[in-house]
């Protein structure tokens, strides 16, 4: 009896699996656990930036010690011109004017220079780009708040409102060091003509990482997805989620462009991030060409775990 029995089912046994598989592939990989989706704030421009000029303002010359003058009638030139009786020949106006071209030029080699070391004045000027990751405790749900209003109000569409979010990102980590487990951070200088490629490049593969972009606030374009992914509670209530639950995590990451190289130091503890957080957020509005900052999760109800940060954040360093 058993073998027939064994016998007759045998032939279904192989299409049994097959299915079995089929609906395992399937319905096991779209649990919205798996990814979480994450918010974004950005905007920017990769224009080179025009050339300082500068314009000396009138001249006055007033009368200096041993009968000779100084120009700017006093308003912080440091030289003090001798007589023109030093000058070949006994001096004359010639001679002087020789002696005023010359320390003119020299004082204008130095404001190159400095100009060049901020990479004005160039057409490929040298551009900063630099990552800055934090991983949190999911229960640092302040953060998140604060990432969020921060999206729904910021202008975007401004050097100064992107220098601001970057100071108010900046200073919403450094508000919330309890909550701090990983941090990572990277800098590199590239060429204006090629930084525009490499930053998009950063930026899609930080925005690859979620599973869709919840909350997004672009060159003051905002995008906001309803909420969904929560399941409703008897009588049509929302379901009550919980939040911070061990092993749950919330990355922050800030990635900036900007005119010059930005060094941040290597980042081994506490002391280092706080230090590269300052540094981020003390960049002027002048200075700061392009910015996203993007975090996840961004909705309350999404979950970002500890294998998730592994395996999609492996630069991070715990801290």
């Amino acid at each position: 009896m058993q073998k027939f029995f064994a016998s007759f089912i045998q032939p279904f046994v192989k299409p049994f699996l097959a299915i079995a598989l089929v609906v395992t592939l399937v319905f096991g990989s779209v649990s919205p656990a798996l990814a979480a989706g994450g918010g974004r704030i950005g905007g920017g421009s990769f224009r080179a930036p025009a050339p300082r000029t500068y314009s000396p303002g009138p001249r006055t010359y007033a009368p200096g010690p041993g009968g000779g003058y100084y120009p700017g009638g006093g308003i912080g030139y440091p030289f003090v011109f001798p007589s023109p009786i030093f000058f070949v020949g006994g001096g004359g106006l010639f001679s002087l004017l020789i002696f005023l071209a010359i320390a003119g030029f020299i004082l204008q080699s130095f404001r190159r220079q400095a100009d060049s070391d901020l990479g004005y004045g160039t057409t490929n000027p040298t551009v900063g780009i630099t990552r800055l990751q934090v991983g949190l405790l999911a229960s640092a749900r302040e953060l998140q708040s604060e990432l969020n209003e921060l999206a729904l109000k910021a202008n975007t569409g401004s050097s100064e409102g992107l220098a601001e979010v970057l100071q108010e990102t900046s200073l919403a980590l450094l508000r919330h060091p309890e909550y701090w487990v990983y941090a990572g951070a990277a800098s590199q200088p590239s060429r204006l003509a090629a930084a525009e490629a490499e930053f998009n490049r950063l930026a899609l593969g930080e925005r690859g990482k979620f599973s869709r972009e919840t909350l997004s606030n672009v060159n003051n374009q905002l995008r906001q997805a309803e909420p969904k992914g929560v399941l409703t509670a008897a009588g049509g209530e929302l379901a009550e989620v919980t939040t911070g639950t061990p092993g749950e995590y919330i990355v922050v990451t800030v990635l900036a462009a900007t005119q010059g190289e930005l060094k941040l130091p290597p980042i081994n503890n506490e002391a280092d991030l706080r230090q590269a957080l300052q540094q981020l957020g003390g960049v002027s509005s002048d200075r700061l060409l392009a910015l996203e900052v993007l975090w996840t999760p961004q909705a309350e109800n999404d979950v970002l775990s500890s294998e998730d940060v592994l395996v999609q954040y492996p630069n991070l360093k715990l801290i």
